[in-house]
């Protein structure tokens, strides 16, 4: 796949095919040092204010699913992706690419969720604009978000600040988003509804750094799952990332679900969770904090950040091995965001 001289699923998916994308064409092409750290949101200094800054893409199919929809996702996205920066997030912009024929209650249906999750965030939807392609040119409907959000004096929060010893703390189940996705698109039953876990976590983040300023690093784990996540912040880093398998929270709905598909549960997408890499001296507090609030109440450590093995993610099996847990190279289920 790496040697395709054409464009290939992979390269959406949130790992090393995105990762080459990224670094082999956009990254030369554009030529600057802000958009060469490769975070969730970039971190601008103007006048005299932090700002961060994101924008995002959302082609999900099916555009309703148990949980959510095309909607709330495209908001709760951009939200989480600014909030990993440690900011608060204030203003989004929305872009819609309509195709010729999608009825107007579908779009309807998608912007009053839209302006739903924007009220929940505490976030406006200030600017947008609608751009309508030929019947059989698109999806029905696909959106852009960009947002912007003012960064705390003293909070510097990216994946280079992940240092041995950091406790490795995920703030609920994994999983759920994309096994969500999948039982709709492929008409699959587990027994039990899953439901996405889609949510804007902004205020949880607050709350995390009212307990310390000093974070090191947050992720929201999607495209690629907590694996791919892991991976990018070990790279970035230098630095090795031990989990214990036990400690991972899967639900079981989710592990009979991969099991039965024959997914890893940490490669599957998540859009309502945060990994977040917390100095061992102020840990158990944040993760008090975490279980205290309604976004994570399921805040568990799952690891530690190790000086051994750098750029690698391992994980202690409950059997007493350990396995490598790579980047992946595409991703397990696309059009999942």
């Amino acid at each position: 796949m790496r040697d395709q001289p054409v464009v290939v699923m992979g390269h959406g998916g949130g790992g090393a095919l995105s990762a080459e994308l990224m670094e082999q064409v956009f990254v030369p092409a554009y030529g600057n040092a802000t958009l060469a750290a490769l975070a969730d949101s970039a971190v601008l200094e103007l006048g005299g204010a932090r700002l961060a800054f994101s924008t995002d893409s959302y082609v999900v199919r099916p555009l309703f699913f148990p949980g959510g929809s095309l909607g709330d996702l495209a908001v709760n996205g951009t939200v989480n992706d600014l909030a990993m920066s440690g900011a608060r997030p204030a203003y989004l912009s929305a872009a819609f690419v309509l195709e010729e024929g999608v009825e107007l209650s579908v779009v309807g249906r998608i912007a009053r969720a839209m302006g739903a999750a924007a009220e929940a965030a505490g976030v406006t939807i200030a600017t947008g604009d609608t751009k309508v392609v030929e019947s059989g040119h698109g999806d029905g409907v696909y959106v852009t978000t960009a947002g912007v959000g003012l960064v705390p004096d003293g909070v510097d929060i990216r994946p280079q600040r992940a240092r041995p010893g950091d406790a490795v703390i995920v703030s609920g189940p994994i999983g759920l988003h994309g096994v969500a996705i999948m039982s709709v698109r492929e008409g699959l039953e587990f027994g039990v509804e899953i439901a996405s876990d889609t949510a804007p976590l902004a205020d949880l983040v607050a709350a995390m750094l009212a307990v310390t300023p000093d974070i090191h690093v947050l992720r929201d784990p999607t495209r690629g799952g907590l694996a791919a996540s892991l991976n990018e912040i070990a790279r970035a880093s230098g630095t090795g990332v031990r989990l214990q398998e036990r400690a991972v929270p899967v639900p079981d709905a989710v592990a009979n679900a991969c099991g039965f598909l024959g997914l890893d549960p940490l490669y599957v997408a998540n859009e309502g969770r945060l990994v977040a890499f917390v100095p061992p001296s102020s840990a158990d507090e944040v993760l008090a904090t975490m279980r205290a609030h309604p976004q994570g109440a399921g805040a568990t450590v799952i690891g530690e950040c190790v000086a051994e093995h750098p750029g690698m993610v391992v994980v202690a099996t409950g059997l007493g091995g350990t396995r490598v847990v790579d980047l992946p190279l595409g991703e397990q289920l696309p059009r999942i965001c």
